[in-house]
């Protein structure tokens, strides 16, 4: 099985974000190898899940939220909690990079994150990754090592064993500069090197995706690599075709 994650970020309005799922649904083919998910804007949520309703196939695709907050309830001025969102999403980002430097999110925050998505039974995916300065001294690995043993802090065993986690080195996310895939089929391992240490058996069972300045170009170099379960898609998810030939590239590679 492959992951093929869309990240809409803060991109379309409502009437554009229903174009496009029709459009995906025309262009994308039916297959019971890839898991397609898509991560609106939170205001265009519940009327895609509408529309989802009237396509030939409703399963093929699944839905995500781009963040939460790590409390049920409360007075929280513009957050958006968990049980709000459950009964619309099998999925939240948690820890993505924008996060993290834009809003001052801690990997301390990013473990109550996680916590709050599993106790309602949504799958996080949890976003990981280096900044060039720590890319380019050599400590990536530190890094992930670092935002992992904190991150996961808060999660039994048996719920890291249902964690996604991507690997997106913050020096290649809408830059084009994506990285070289011996590079990351490393980082992939360490990750679950990692996971592995902290939680036994139940930590290697976690699915690895990569994310980046993935175009359908550099996608099959990477759902290629050992390990690999999908990739989390940024910009290239806006445009149908560029992210219809990224699920096609998955379909062919699930069948490896």
């Amino acid at each position: 099985m492959k992951y093929i994650l869309a990240n809409w970020k803060m991109h379309l309005t409502v009437a554009q974000a229903l174009l496009l799922l029709n459009r995906l649904d025309q262009k994308i083919k039916e297959n019971e190898n890839v898991e397609i998910i898509l991560f609106p804007p939170i205001s265009a949520l519940f009327t895609l899940k509408k529309q989802l309703e009237t396509l030939r196939n409703p399963k093929k695709f699944k839905f995500g939220v781009q963040n939460i907050y790590f409390k049920d309830e409360g007075a929280y001025t513009g957050e958006i909690s968990a049980p709000m969102v459950k009964d619309m999403t099998a999925y939240v980002i948690v820890g993505h990079s924008e996060r993290r430097i834009y809003f001052g999110e801690t990997d301390n925050v990013v473990a109550k994150k996680l916590q709050a998505a599993f106790r309602h039974s949504i799958t996080p995916v949890l976003c990981v990754g280096e900044n060039a300065i720590d890319h380019t001294e050599g400590h990536a690995k530190k890094i992930i090592i670092d935002q992992l043993t904190e991150d996961l802090m808060l999660l039994t065993s048996s719920e890291v064993a249902k964690l996604i986690i991507a690997y997106e080195p913050i020096w290649a996310i809408g830059t084009g500069n994506f990285a070289d895939p011996e590079e990351v089929v490393k980082m992939i391992a360490k990750i679950r090197e990692v996971c592995g240490d902290l939680y036994g058996k139940d930590g290697g069972k976690v699915k690895v995706l990569y994310g980046g300045s993935v175009e359908p170009d550099n996608a099959k170099a990477y759902l290629k690599l050992k390990g690999c379960d999908g990739l989390l898609v940024g910009g290239a998810s806006l445009n149908y075709q560029m992210f219809a030939s990224i699920v096609d590239s998955a379909a062919l590679n699930s069948l490896i």
